[in-house]
């Protein structure tokens, strides 16, 4: 670690914290540059580098900035914005397993976005009804967790739960369904970059640009919250509003990715224990786990197109990855409770 001094103020900075964020941030745009490339038309990188700087063939400029860039952009938001609500709900709950995923926010985002196309839309947009869903998730929740503060494996107890019951939602809106909605909330909800374009990627954008300041500015409070709930009393940290903030904030990363690209499972379970572990510290790191869903999703979406046989929705692949290593998670929770 290094002291950094800057006039009266001083701070310490860990080395890791910065230099994995900054390999990750390299790390993505190396594999979002390979990506553009490729496709059923390919294209050289040098040809793609001198595309994004204004000197490309008018053919290799609308491949680029037309089809492939807003998939690419929409997917690294997408992966910040999962990864960054991995990092705030494990930390808040100091629980590795306290994830949307299996809280059953994704779930219940899902089951809003799943309602508004079964439904019809009308004033009830998928993007609306997604962050509906979200919110109505979180709040519940909340409401049947809290006992004078959140006990993280309650948390996750009930999440299950919740999940559970948001997945039955979606069923019973798939099976009264008309068969051509039926058929493209199912493709929603497998989480998946295909034909996004632009207009995904701005909403997502804008929310990001709010949430992202407002999750970096709540990691104070999380460094204080990690220690306990009478610790963080103790320091004067009002645990209602504190709490609640940082659900809000974590809830609404989830309503936006989900808007975006439906529910591309796992990131958020497994990027922030990657993130901790590559920084060496004692909580899953916001920007770093941020980053590091960026490039996963990224990169998933590049093997999916690309390295096999047949193309697939990028969800299938990061519930591929996802899926066992929370298997090994169980695993080795019930190894370190046995005595």
């Amino acid at each position: 670690m290094t002291v950094l001094r800057i006039g009266p103020l001083s701070a310490v900075v860990h080395r890791r914290q910065v230099l994995v964020p900054v390999v990750a941030l390299a790390a993505l745009l190396l594999v979002s540059a390979v990506s553009l490339g490729r496709g059923d038309f390919p294209i050289p990188l040098g040809d793609v580098l001198a595309t994004l700087v204004g000197l490309g063939e008018p053919a290799q400029a609308f491949v680029v900035l037309e089809l492939r860039a807003p998939r690419i952009v929409v997917g690294a938001l997408v992966g910040l914005a999962l990864g960054l609500a991995g990092a705030l709900f494990q930390t808040f709950a100091r629980n590795p397993l306290a994830s949307p995923d299996v809280l059953g926010i994704t779930q219940g985002a899902s089951a809003g976005a799943v309602a508004a196309i079964v439904l019809g839309g009308g004033l009830l947009t998928v993007p609306i009804a997604t962050l509906a869903g979200a919110l109505l998730t979180g709040a519940l929740l909340v409401a049947l967790t809290w006992r004078a503060g959140i006990d993280g494996y309650r948390l996750v107890l009930i999440g299950i739960a919740v999940w559970a019951a948001a997945a039955a939602v979606v069923d019973w809106l798939l099976t009264r369904a008309e068969i051509h909605d039926a058929a493209a909330a199912y493709v929603w909800i497998t989480g998946s970059l295909n034909a996004r374009g632009w207009e995904h990627a701005a909403p997502l954008t804008i929310s990001l640009a709010v949430l992202v300041p407002l999750a970096l500015a709540a990691g104070r409070v999380l460094a204080v919250l990690q220690f306990g709930d009478d610790i963080a009393r103790g320091l004067g940290v009002r645990m209602a509003a504190a709490q609640g903030a940082v659900v809000l904030i974590a809830v609404g990363c989830v309503a936006g990715a989900v808007a975006a690209a439906g529910p591309v499972g796992f990131v958020a379970l497994v990027v922030p224990q990657i993130a901790v572990r590559l920084t060496a510290g004692s909580r899953p790191p916001l920007l770093a786990s941020g980053l590091l869903g960026a490039v996963l999703v990224v990169g998933a979406d590049l093997a999916a197109r690309s390295l096999l046989p047949q193309a697939l929705p990028v969800g299938i692949l990061t519930a591929g990855i996802g899926a066992p290593y929370l298997l090994w998670l169980l695993v080795r929770g019930r190894r370190r409770a046995t005595p």
